[in-house]
């Protein structure tokens, strides 16, 4: 194995859990996955750091994906402490391995920055969503600065294969409504604490049309 390869197995994993698991990420997770109900699927689920947000009495079923086995990991540990059954499975959003019309609520956070293709992820979980069905994404991307993002896009070079594929330049809320969906009202700020290059944040509910 490569030092590259090693370094994906075992030091991204490690650093994206840390990273996505700070104070303030926590709170913006606190604001968006409670929203989620009935049969929810979570892509990029490894971490398990979204699990504490879950409602109980508000989900039914829960699924999620993530190409990571030592992520996956942490999930099925997170899990096995929520004490609820779950179906995660290694995978990734550009071949979703579950049914169309599936899933109640689907939940996306601080992944599309990462996947290979965010416009065949976000179709994918568009089709496993039932009609009438909830995206609920919190991801962070460019900046509306034009400043911001030059630098963005100066540093992503450097940053992406240190942090796993991680982009620092992608838009977040306008990919998803050319995906099909309706998106009411989505919120933004800059994160405090972090440099402006990675501190732009967008979240929100879309809804699949139905």
């Amino acid at each position: 194995m490569g030092l590259k390869s090693l370094w994906d197995a075992h030091v991204v994993p490690r650093m994206i859990k840390c990273a996505c698991a700070s104070p303030a990420i926590a709170e913006l997770r606190a604001g968006i996955v409670p929203l989620a109900q009935g049969q929810v699927f979570e892509i990029g689920c490894g971490g398990g750091l979204n699990q504490q947000f879950y409602d109980p009495a508000r989900v039914t079923a829960f699924a999620g994906i993530d190409p990571s086995a030592r992520l996956l990991d942490y999930a099925r540990d997170a899990a096995a402490r929520k004490g609820w059954q779950a179906d995660i499975r290694e995978g990734i959003g550009e071949d979703i391995p579950f049914a169309a019309n599936s899933f109640d609520t689907a939940v996306c956070t601080y992944t599309l920055c990462s996947v290979a293709d965010p416009a065949k992820v976000l179709s994918e979980l568009r089709r496993i969503l039932k009609p009438g069905g909830t995206l609920l994404f919190l991801e962070h991307g460019l900046s509306p600065e034009a400043g911001v993002a030059r630098w963005q896009r100066r540093i992503e070079p450097v940053w992406k294969p240190l942090m796993g594929g991680c982009h620092l330049s992608r838009p977040v809320t306008a990919p998803v409504v050319a995906a099909g969906f309706e998106v009411d009202a989505p919120s933004h700020t800059y994160m405090d604490g972090m440099p402006k290059w990675a501190a732009w944040m967008e979240w929100g509910a879309a809804i699949k049309p139905g």
